[in-house]
């Protein structure tokens, strides 16, 4: 048994030695991108976290604990556990797999008696080692199996890498919108307010003849519309709540409407982002297409050893004994078997000509969706910061806007209770005045929106 024990070893060494790869060089391919951002604001580290996006300590919480209970990203990493134990089970096929038996019987012949009359008994006992077929890698199939399998894994370990940046911009993004929509609603609310006193003040003048039905309907209408606003808004915010209650996975802090819209832009507006598009290479979701793609070339590997022969070994050594404690003495008999075989493949009808043709064109697939990858990441990253270079003018231009049409509403007002102006003028004024605070509140909310969506670009953890 120790001589077999040692044969085996050897062919292992000589089969690790001797072994061919047949899977394609590979070559980073060049990233289909201009080489730089327009605009971007050059950075001191290419490491991009959301801790750098986030300013408020109440957001920061709600982050650490989407992180924590998110069920996507459970999900996500238990995706990552399944492919960590697959590699372990691929790795298995490149050692022998043992085998041990052992048995023991005994026997009593009552049929046939010696010559003083006792019984004839029969003992065996039996012990054997040995190894299952066991193929020898010499053209590297069982090799890039292990590889596909192992950056298979690597990907879905990025993949899930990926979703831990998506869940933290979309928290972030929901509180945002919560606080814009809170704020869109209080907006409406006091409209709504203001206008029913304006109603109220139009039904008294007609009442006196001096406005007329047209002044008391219009002003009515505006009441109404304010009012369906105010109404939209309040399901907007409850279903903001709800989407936020989903990323996080928990309960939700009481009170966190409220506590969003007093701080509605709780983000760094001006993340430094470099200059340079290799920050993109770093995108967990682009690594894990890479990984995709070196798990495409791996199995056109072990396509192309499927043309050639399989080596296989088998053999076993082991003792047999009449006596049990004589199993493993010089009492009992020993012997082992050692059996190579050889399978050529001849005629298969084109089968394994069509798998390689399968995995060379998962090999295209996979380099098409590695570079649509960083294009889109590109797209994103050069979307986000040309709104980041614009956003400023138009906050300050709206700002400016509210502040007129504020003034305009004062002064429509005022020539309408003087009776100078019918309230039509009035009615403009407020719409315009609603308007543009809407418009503002949009604005802002873009503003952090888009810093979400920079991190969400060039973001790595």
């Amino acid at each position: 048994m120790i001589r077999f024990v040692q044969f085996a070893a050897s062919v292992s060494v000589l089969t690790l030695a001797g072994c061919a790869n047949l899977a394609p060089v590979y070559d980073q391919p060049t990233a289909p991108v201009p080489a730089s951002f327009e605009g971007g604001l050059p950075a001191a580290s290419a490491s991009l976290t959301w801790q750098d996006m986030v300013t408020s300590p109440e957001l920061s919480s709600l982050i650490d604990a989407a992180l924590e209970n998110n069920r996507d990203l459970q999900a996500a990493a238990a995706n990552t556990r399944i492919a960590r134990a697959r590699l372990n089970v691929s790795r298995a096929a490149r050692l022998p797999v043992l085998t041990g038996s052992a048995s023991t019987t005994a026997s009593d012949d009552l049929s046939g008696n010696d010559a003083v009359g006792a019984a004839s008994y029969f003992n065996n006992s039996s012990a054997q080692l040995g190894v299952a077929s066991w193929e020898l890698d010499f053209f590297g199939k069982i090799q890039n199996q292990v590889e596909a399998a192992n950056q298979s894994y690597l990907s879905t370990a990025s993949a899930e890498h990926a979703a831990r940046i998506s869940v933290a911009a979309s928290v972030a993004e929901t509180w945002m919108q919560l606080a814009a929509d809170q704020q869109l609603l209080e907006l409406a609310l006091e409209t709504e307010k203001s206008q029913s006193e304006s109603l109220y003040l139009t039904q008294e003048l007609f009442e006196v003849g001096t406005a007329n039905e047209l002044d008391a309907r219009r002003a009515s209408a505006s009441v109404e519309s304010a009012r369906a606003q105010a109404a939209q808004f309040k399901a907007l915010v409850r279903q903001d709540l709800n989407t936020l209650r989903l990323l996080v996975g928990s309960d939700l802090p009481v009170g966190i409407e409220t506590l969003a819209a007093a701080n509605p832009l709780p983000v760094e507006t001006q993340l430094a982002t470099g200059t340079s598009s290799e920050i993109l290479l770093a995108r967990p979701d682009i690594i894990a297409a890479e990984y995709q793609l070196l798990a495409a070339n791996a199995n056109i590997g072990a396509a192309r050893a499927a043309f050639f022969p399989s080596i296989s070994l088998t053999g076993s050594a082991g003792a047999v004994s009449g006596d049990l404690g004589d199993l493993f003495t010089n009492a009992g008999a020993t012997g082992w078997s050692f059996g190579p075989s050889v399978s050529l493949p001849i005629f298969d009808a084109g089968a394994r000509r069509g798998n390689l043709r399968v995995t060379e064109a998962q090999m295209d697939l996979a380099l098409a969706q590695y570079e649509g990858a960083i294009q889109s990441a590109f797209r994103e990253a050069s979307d986000a910061i040309a709104v980041g270079a614009t956003i400023d003018d138009r906050v300050q231009a709206l700002e400016q806007f509210v502040e007129d049409t504020g003034t305009t509403l004062s002064l429509s007002n005022e020539r309408f209770r003087l009776g100078a102006d019918s309230y039509l003028s009035v009615l403009d004024a407020q719409r315009e005045s609603f308007t543009g605070r809407q418009a503002l509140i949009q604005a802002r909310l873009d503003k952090g929106l888009n810093t979400a969506g920079l991190y969400r670009a060039v973001g790595v953890n």
